[in-house]
């Protein structure tokens, strides 16, 4: 990617507009008439070989007439032209391009391949190009509007990029409605040369831009997207919303992890490791931008409630105990001063109730009293319009904004109604305090910034070292290869549990009813057995294992049944006899880890305890690898049903140092080896004092 030229995008001092227009109604006008609204001041060259003067400046009849080494090229000329004008512009020695034009990837055929042509031209010339089939670019501080948006956004400190033009505009609507600014404003079409990773590198060094927004719809380098926001995401705020967030069109899978993992899990943990905030609409996407880019972040999760009504109180607090904020304890002090402020039938204690009948001289005492107590982060005030407070929503909501203003802990308003508190909202919106309509929003504002102070202050994570035997690992997948397997069933898969040291029960491969009875004497009864032939992917399939097995009789008959039975259901496999495996203690639970490569951003590992919590109420989390100490830790306490392995009424919790260990392995392992497709360790059973892989199966991409 050409970085030293994405400057030029953004601060040219010479602009060509090739295919500009006199016609309103078509883009080549509207991008002319965006870039002399927008206070240009560097040269305009309008091209176009059928007119004198456009919009008073003269026009240039074709690209060979323009100066050489200009800063930016906007191309909105018909798709057969493109690749021409594309082409001359280069050689002129053009640094960026803006490609409006659309035609190309997006509908295949032809039109794929002028792309890649187009990719060609831009590397070989190292230009930077945005697009093709994309609304343009704005940057408000450097007064360049290089798109054919219908109206000029407003200056501001928030930067948003967007794979959808038409989002865009509604982005851009809605912005100017709420009297929110931008800094740039990005439509990345096609992505054929830059992309969301280079917008964000850029993004991170803008000095004009404070916080960051994307909508994507797909990332095509995932390790490159990722890094990038991992950069920025400790300096600035990363705010995205992803659509297409369903697995339709996955690929088959063949386990647990497989068929759960799709493309959403993915996406979420690739967010989570690059410290990106999701927004799941557009609505809390816009309700984040505005809380970011108006107020400091709370250092601290402690939260105080002002409400002139006990209902939208409560359901502030609810909303508050449902997320990782807390309901603030104000000191002594600041309850002394809260009991000689109000009346005594308010109510001090958080939330802080100041009764119906308050008016604004009331709500900013007690904000200003509460605001200062140490124990409080963040504040909330909430307002209904109440016949005592309607005529001075104006004051409250100057009253906020003052207040505000002189402190650096965040405050936000949650004004319920419509008509009579619009004035007020006009007043905090206009003075940087985010209004919201209903406390919940409120609430999860606050805490995505909480979150965002946590990711700043925590240290980086930690990557143990893991040891492990690589080669004897891959010596079992390059057989795997030769004999063309895809799958590695257990007894063939325990020789890598083993390489990475992992804990599985004592094992034996009898390939005789007397060899498994003897192997059961040696182990020690009781004992498991299970179906063993490479050619058995699913041991369900063939009823291939019998557990509890307490003599040696019923070991042999076990045996008899087992490998019979998978002849007769398979008559094409190999059966390699029987695993005879040690019984887990009954103490145990099941949990199950597993790993699936995603195409975008590689090994996705999975962690849920196992029968029906994994496979019908889909209590599981995921990380990408490679994982940390802490992914590993926050893995296990993500899921619901994580009491259950705590302990509880007197049962020991499990040994959770046990599961960290394997997750931590399952994810070296998916690493070391790109050609694993899948793995599951299922079940893993864990107990107060050890965990153990007690099956595997690993799948290698075809």
């Amino acid at each position: 990617m050409p970085a030293h030229n994405i400057k030029a995008l953004f601060n040219p001092q010479s602009v060509a507009v090739i295919g500009a227009s006199g016609t309103p109604g078509k883009i080549g006008h509207s991008v002319m008439k965006n870039m002399l609204d927008s206070g240009f001041s560097g040269e305009i060259y309008p091209v176009n070989p059928k007119a004198d003067s456009i919009l008073g400046l003269k026009v240039t009849p074709d690209i060979s007439a323009l100066p050489d080494n200009l800063d930016l090229a906007v191309i909105a000329i018909p798709r057969h032209r493109v690749l021409e004008g594309l082409k001359e512009l280069a050689d002129k020695g053009t640094r960026a391009a803006v490609i409006i034009t659309a035609g190309f990837k997006e509908v295949g055929g032809r039109g794929y391949h002028m792309e890649q042509e187009m990719v060609e031209i831009a590397r070989q010339h190292r230009m930077a190009l945005l697009g093709p089939n994309c609304l343009g670019l704005i940057d408000t501080r450097n007064k360049v509007n290089a798109s054919f948006a219908a109206e000029q956004p407003k200056q501001g400190n928030i930067a948003f990029f967007s794979q959808s033009g038409a989002l865009c505009v509604a982005i851009l609507d809605w912005a100017l409605g709420e009297n929110i600014g931008f800094s740039k404003f990005i439509s990345l079409g096609n992505k054929a040369v830059l992309d969301e990773a280079d917008m964000l590198d850029y993004l991170a060094r803008d000095e004009n831009t404070d916080v960051i927004l994307g909508y994507i719809e797909n990332v095509c380098e995932g390790e490159k997207f990722i890094q990038a926001a991992t950069r920025v995401s400790q300096q600035k705020p990363v705010i995205m919303i992803k659509s297409g967030t369903t697995a339709a069109g996955a690929k088959a899978a063949s386990s647990h992890t497989g068929a759960i993992a799709g493309s959403d899990q993915a996406y979420s943990s690739a967010f989570t490791k690059a410290g990106i905030i999701r927004a799941h609409d557009v609505q809390t996407l816009f309700n984040l931008a505005h809380a970011f880019s108006t107020q400091p972040l709370p250092q601290g999760p402690n939260m105080c409630i002002i409400t002139n009504s006990g209902g939208p109180g409560i359901m502030a607090a609810d909303a508050c105990e449902n997320s990782s904020m807390q309901m603030a304890r104000l000191t002594p002090a600041t309850l002394q001063e809260l009991q000689e402020l109000l009346p005594s039938y308010a109510s001090l204690y958080n939330p802080i109730d100041i009764i119906g009948d308050a008016g604004a001289e009331r709500y900013i005492n007690t904000l200003k009293t509460v605001i200062k107590d140490p124990n409080v982060h963040s504040v909330l005030v909430l307002l209904t319009p109440t016949s005592s407070v309607a005529e001075e929503i104006e004051e409250v909501s100057r009253g906020i904004v003052k207040i505000a203003s002189d402190e650096d802990k965040p405050i936000s308003a949650c004004f319920m109604g419509k008509k009579r508190i619009a004035p007020g909202q006009k007043i905090l919106l206009e003075g940087k305090v985010p209004c919201y309509s209903f406390p919940e929003p409120a609430i999860k504002s606050m805490e995505s910034m909480h979150d965002q102070y946590q990711r700043k202050i925590q240290p980086r994570p930690q990557y143990p070292e893991i040891e492990r035997d690589m080669d004897r690992a891959r010596k079992v997948i390059e057989k795997a290869r030769k004999y063309g397997h895809q799958d590695i069933v257990e007894f063939q898969a325990l020789e890598i549990l083993q390489a990475y040291n992992l804990p599985s029960p004592e094992t034996r491969l009898a390939r005789s009813s007397m060899a498994a009875v003897q192997a059961a004497k040696e182990i020690g009864f009781p004992v498991v057995l299970k179906i063993a032939s490479p050619d058995i992917s699913h041991k369900t399939d063939v009823d291939g294992v019998k557990v509890n097995l307490n003599d040696e009789e019923q070991v042999r008959s076990a045996f008899s049944a087992i490998t019979s039975r998978a002849q007769r259901r398979m008559p094409q496999a190999y059966i390699a006899g029987c695993l005879v495996q040690k019984m887990a203690p009954e103490d145990c639970k099941e949990v199950i880890i597993g790993v699936k490569r995603d195409d975008q951003f590689g090994p996705l590992v999975m962690f849920g305890l196992g029968g029906v919590y994994v496979e019908v109420l889909k209590d599981i989390s995921f990380r990408l690898a490679p994982l940390s100490n802490r992914d590993a830790r926050d893995m296990i306490k993500e899921i619901r049903s994580y009491m259950l392995l705590k302990g509880f009424r007197g049962e020991k919790g499990v040994d959770f140092s046990a599961l960290e260990t394997i997750l931590l392995k399952m994810s070296r392992l998916a690493t070391d080896f790109p050609e694993i497709y899948e793995a599951e360790f299922n079940p893993v059973l864990v107990n107060s004092e050890r965990g153990i892989v007690a099956d595997v199966r690993i799948t290698l991409a075809p």
